[in-house]
């Protein structure tokens, strides 16, 4: 079938109780391919019809180019996409709005009108990154945290206020209002709303991006949107679309129930085990078949929620039953629920369980095969059952005898942390359950773990409360610690005395257990490289067992008051007893009655921040600083050159490892420069603090402890060869030298670069050291495109090229031929190795290059570059509509 013009049929109109609300023609467009195809495509297709038909534009080659994916269920046609909003959260939102600050420094010191620098669409941002668990089990744990938080990022805090002052849409969402992911499902997303334009009403779905990998969860509810790195999002933010090739789609077929006793955490380590191996990496993920069903969207919201951790863009959900009474659950109005239903199904977009659309590629799932499950220890997608801990970890192990005191494995942390598991009622309830049990029998945790509860949403100590159950978990050490990602980032703070002092002196394995998405080294504590991934009802369970190592299936937790053994099926509680406490916990305006006070804090509106178009910079900050990067007119990093391997690369090199996470030592780099600069040495705060702060994030660039340089033996994390001189010096340091002899400088790595958080600081930093490309194996999505918004070339290396395979050493130099009149999307790229005995090694990359507009940010120098000349260039363009407010 031919594609068919919109303006042949005349406009398509819903019908909805008194209102004629315009529709985007994707009957008429699409006819009876419609059904075939995913409902993502159908969301990007509405997205495409829609803005033609409002804007007036030709349609024929967008919408084409969905419909033909049809054919081959793959394409490498260009689409662009404009969503309804943006959501960022503190530690993503501080560098984005420092970079807006120094563009509109840059336009304003250029003659132009800086006001041109101002969102284009609403913006929604967190507080929930910056939070830590300093104090824990005790009452007033909560308020402490706060406090600290409050002090540590009050400068931080005054510039988000400056900028929801100064910079048109952009809403800040108070410490203490909860995770970003959570307010997002619970309070910001309509599912479909009503948007007007030129005086026309229009039925539209929610659509946004989000500064965060993990924007996904939100796809539970089946709204399309998807994790971007801050630097993307500033583009859209200022008026640019998003282009992107049109997605291959992964189908997850569900067949089946989940079995009594069984979690959905269980179930989305099972999807990230199983999506790791199909070989996802940015295709975007779709749940269909009639195992769907059975999933109400709090479990849906787990699955989706971890889409990064399986390689996916998103992990989508459908529109149906379920959704409707979800929305009723959290409170959403009668005539905003109808509209859902009837905009859903009006639109095709209504969720069928027998339906099969076409995908690229299909992965069943049979739920009723889930078994408990934890992931680990150092991947999100090691699956392993609870009896196979011992084995995981025995590699780890430190040399020594095993210590007296407590196990050679102790688990130090026991969190429950994240949006991941925590939006999740029923898991949270089930942990209650846990602790009230295991109370009951006299079990507690011991000394040596670390326990808290840090919820997504501040509703949660209500139901808790209501349903009785928050006095049990305060009572085994999970009181309320915070709202915010806490532990699940870094946030973990101190650990507790006993361990601590264990690891000074004993031969231990310290392990944490948390209910959140990653566990990469390092990560969740900087002296703790050995993790697990369990559901929050688990992680109370390993705080009383207290070792990592044991099979918590089947090994004792403990011995009850009156002497016997107890064992996990003493405490785990069934379905029935999770629907009865559900059943008194929930009431739909729990929701907006907990949010509307936090919203309003009053910290936060006594806060003073300067009510003026550009923000103040203040030379002796150490926490914002205009940053070089931020300017008009740079030089693109392309051409034809001969560079110096900076550092080299294994494996599985996360965001993490390049830019780190958690709390800055006194003894780095980045540390030495913050105590020189005024700060105090026993309180450095967290990197992601200091994200507004490029002298103290360059300094912190790839020293995370787990990092090795390939380029020679022993080198330390954060430094490199100097080839010149054969000395070791800090990257920092060696780049500038490198600099100073205009000599060029790359990066090689293995396989899934970039892993892990969408923080663009990870490109920010290599691009600071002067890195021009970056080799790789492959590239995760989000920092692949960050690499290129900071104007630096990816380029994949063939399999047989690899960095181990390369074996450069210092003085080994590499030849790329990426000129910016030559270089074009997915294009072969001429590399030569030139090695220091004068052999010369010949081989082809491809540039991971995906889009007509990333070539152009590539020869622009950057996104930040090319968005200061287009504001300079003339008026800020306006996207012409006014948003209702959601009924």
């Amino acid at each position: 079938m031919p594609w068919s013009d919109p303006a042949d049929t005349g406009p398509a109109f819903l019908a909805f109780e008194g209102r004629r609300l315009r529709l985007a023609q994707l009957a008429s467009v699409a006819g009876p391919r419609l059904p075939r195809l995913p409902h993502v495509l159908r969301i990007l297709l509405e997205n495409v019809v829609r803005r033609a038909e409002q804007q007036g534009l030709p349609l024929a080659d967008e919408a084409a180019a969905i419909l033909g994916w049809l054919t081959e269920r793959t394409s490498n046609a260009e689409i662009s996409f404009v969503p309804s909003r943006v959501l960022m959260h503190d530690t993503t939102c501080v560098p984005a709005l420092v970079d807006i600050a120094a563009m509109r420094d840059a336009v304003a010191e250029a003659g132009g009108d800086p006001r041109r620098l101002s969102p284009m669409l609403p913006v929604d941002v967190s507080v929930d990154h910056s939070v830590g668990v300093d104090h824990y089990g005790v009452p007033d744990a909560f308020t402490h945290n706060m406090q600290r938080e409050v002090e540590r990022n009050g400068e931080r805090y005054r510039f988000m206020k400056w900028a929801s002052q100064a910079l048109d849409g952009v809403r800040v969402h108070p410490p203490g209002t909860g995770i970003m992911h959570t307010i997002n499902l619970e309070q910001l997303t309509s599912v479909a709303k009503v948007e007007v334009v030129d005086g026309i009403e229009w039925a539209i779905p929610d659509t946004l991006v989000g500064t965060d990998s993990h924007t996904p969860m939100v796809n539970a509810l089946s709204v399309l949107a998807w994790g971007v790195g801050g630097l993307e999002a500033e583009s859209v933010m200022l008026g640019m679309p998003i282009e992107l090739r049109v997605p291959n789609v992964v189908g997850v077929r569900l067949t089946g129930r989940l079995r009594e006793g069984v979690t959905a955490t269980d179930l989305v380590l099972l999807v990230t085990h199983q999506l790791r191996k199909h070989g996802v990496s940015g295709e975007f993920v779709e749940y269909f078949g009639p195992g769907v069903s059975t999933l109400s969207v709090g479990e849906r919201a787990v699955v989706a929620n971890m889409a990064p951790e399986y390689g996916a863009s998103s992990g989508f959900f459908p529109a149906d039953e379920r959704t409707i009474q979800y929305l009723a659950e959290i409170g959403r109005t009668p005539e905003s629920i109808r509209l859902v239903e009837a905009y859903a199904k009006a639109q095709g977009l209504w969720f069928e369980p027998h339906a099969e659309p076409q995908f690229t590629s299909i992965v069943d799932i049979d739920l009723d095969t889930v078994s408990t499950s934890i992931a680990g220890p150092q991947r999100p997608q090691d699956r392993i059952s609870p009896q196979q801990s011992a084995a995981v970890l025995k590699p780890m192990w430190p040399a020594g005898e095993a210590p007296a005191a407590m196990p050679r494995t102790p688990v130090a942390i026991a969190a429950i942390t994240s949006c991941t598991n925590t939006t999740d009622v029923r898991l949270v309830v089930a942990a209650g359950l846990v602790a009230r049990k295991a109370r009951r029998l006299g079990l507690k945790p011991s000394a040596w773990v670390k326990t808290s509860l840090a919820p997504g949403s501040p509703t949660a100590e209500t139901y808790l409360r209501r349903a009785g159950l928050l006095e049990d978990l305060e009572a085994l050490g999970f009181g309320i610690v915070g709202y915010g990602c806490t532990t699940c980032i870094g946030n973990s703070g101190p650990l507790a005395p006993m361990m601590a002092e264990a690891m000074t002196r004993e031969p231990v394995l310290p392990v944490a257990i948390l209910s959140g998405n990653r566990n990469f080294p390092g990560r969740v504590h900087r002296q703790i490289e050995a993790g697990f991934l369990a559901s929050p009802p688990l992680v109370v369970a390993y705080a009383l067992l207290g070792d990592a190592s044991l099979d918590i299936l089947s090994d004792p937790l403990g011995v009850s008051v009156d002497g016997r053994p107890v064992r996990l099926a003493d405490i785990w509680p069934s379905s029935a007893e999770i629907d009865a406490a559900l059943a008194l916990a929930r009431e739909p305006t729990d929701i907006a009655i907990a949010y509307d006070k936090a919203e309003a804090s009053p910290m936060w509106q006594a806060m003073e921040a300067p009510a003026t178009p550009r923000f103040p910079w203040d030379e002796a900050s150490t926490y914002l600083r205009r940053p070089p990067f931020a300017a008009a007119r740079l030089p693109t990093r392309l051409g034809h050159y001969m560079a110096d391997p900076l550092i080299v690369l294994g494996d599985d090199i996360s965001t993490d490892h390049i830019s780190p996470a958690g709390q800055i030592p006194r003894r780095g780099l980045a540390g030495k420069w913050l105590i020189a600069h005024g700060e105090r040495a026993d309180d450095l705060n967290v990197y992601a603090a200091r994200r507004g702060n490029w002298q103290a994030m360059l300094r912190g660039a790839f020293t995370n402890s787990t990092v090795r340089n390939q380029l020679s033996d022993g080198i330390p994390p954060g430094d490199t060869v100097f080839a010149p001189t054969g000395e070791v010096l800090p990257l920092w340091v060696a780049a500038g030298r490198y600099a100073e002899l205009g000599r060029s400088t790359i990066i090689v790595a293995g396989e899934r670069y970039g892993a892990g958080s969408s923080r663009d600081w990870a490109a920010k930093c290599p691009a600071l050291l002067g890195t021009r490309a970056v080799l790789a194996l492959s590239f995760e999505r989000i920092h692949r495109s960050n690499l290129i918004g900071m104007g630096i070339l990816p380029l994949r290396l063939p399999a047989q090229f690899g960095p181990e395979k390369l074996a450069l050493r210092p003085g080994d130099l590499v030849e790329v031929g990426a000129g910016a009149d030559t270089l074009t999307a997915r294009c072969t790229v001429p590399i030569s190795v030139h090695r220091m005995s004068g052999a010369v090694e010949r081989f082809e990359a491809v540039a991971a290059v995906e889009t007509g507009l990333e070539v152009a940010t590539l020869r622009a120098g950057g996104i930040i570059p090319m968005m200061i000349e287009r504001a300079l260039a003339g008026a800020t363009p306006t996207n012409g509509h006014v948003e209702e407010p959601s009924p």
